[in-house]
């Protein structure tokens, strides 16, 4: 019998930093979160350095690449800019969003075929620093081959449409999940790492948790939104528990 490969839990901690902002204060520090985070059973911690800095900022990437064990996953924009800070501070892995001033949050996956040749010169410096390379997609198989073209070591599928309609209760969440089970196993024949990510809380993340392809997950708004109610730690431990359990 094969032993079942753990899914690793990635901690997104941009809230924790869109709460500082809102007061133009030191406080909470992202970092301090961080350093809780090691203490729990968390995997890695993922930080999104958005163009217009609404959340996480340039010194909240460096302090917490220097200052913790945990894996850091700088999500970003494949522009100039986050590839010159992604090449010197060196995250265990970027992994590159779609991105856009008006947006709350990252809508939809990156269009991969249309931006295939910027991309795949785009990564250069980034391999070369040997950081591992993710792409954020929506589970489109013709997305996810041209991801392995340009040098994808991992996609991370978007789950926010799936999430979105299981909360509306929506029957078309069924066919969504279907699209995400068979976007992973294409994947998987690529020679891609599975991730996921976007929208997940304790009653979406059974289900994705639950395809055997996933390795991954990242979640962080809802986990910083429960905490408010439940603290970090038994947060963590109730997300830990709910995917240990949809695994099995």
């Amino acid at each position: 019998m094969n032993q079942i490969t753990r899914i690793r839990l990635g901690v997104n901690i941009d809230h924790v930093a869109t709460l500082r902002n809102a007061r133009g204060t030191f406080y909470p520090d992202p970092l301090k979160m961080v350093k809780f985070l090691e203490k729990l059973d968390v995997d890695g911690v993922t930080i999104h350095l958005r163009e217009d800095r609404r959340h996480i900022i340039d010194s909240d990437v460096k302090r917490i690449k220097k200052e913790t064990f945990l894996p850091v996953n700088l999500e970003m924009a494949a522009t100039e800019e986050m590839q010159q800070i992604a090449t010197e501070v060196i995250p265990n892995a970027v992994c590159l969003v779609p991105e856009k001033r008006e947006e709350r949050t990252t809508e939809g996956g990156l269009d991969v075929i249309t931006e295939e040749n910027k991309l795949q010169s785009f990564l250069v410096p980034l391999i070369q620093k040997k950081i591992r390379i993710s792409l954020f997609v929506s589970p489109d198989l013709k997305q996810i081959e041209a991801a392995s073209r340009v040098g994808a070591n991992i996609i991370e599928l978007n789950t926010g449409t799936f999430c979105d309609l299981l909360i509306e209760n929506n029957k078309e969440y069924v066919e969504e999940f279907e699209k995400l089970k068979e976007a992973a196993v294409y994947g998987k024949t690529l020679g891609l790492e599975i991730h996921g990510g976007h929208g997940l809380t304790f009653d979406s993340v059974k289900y994705i948790a639950s395809i055997p392809e996933i390795r991954e997950l990242n979640i962080g708004h809802f986990l910083i939104s429960q905490a408010v109610f439940d603290g970090i730690e038994k947060t963590i431990n109730t997300m830990r528990l709910e995917i240990d359990k949809s695994q099995k």
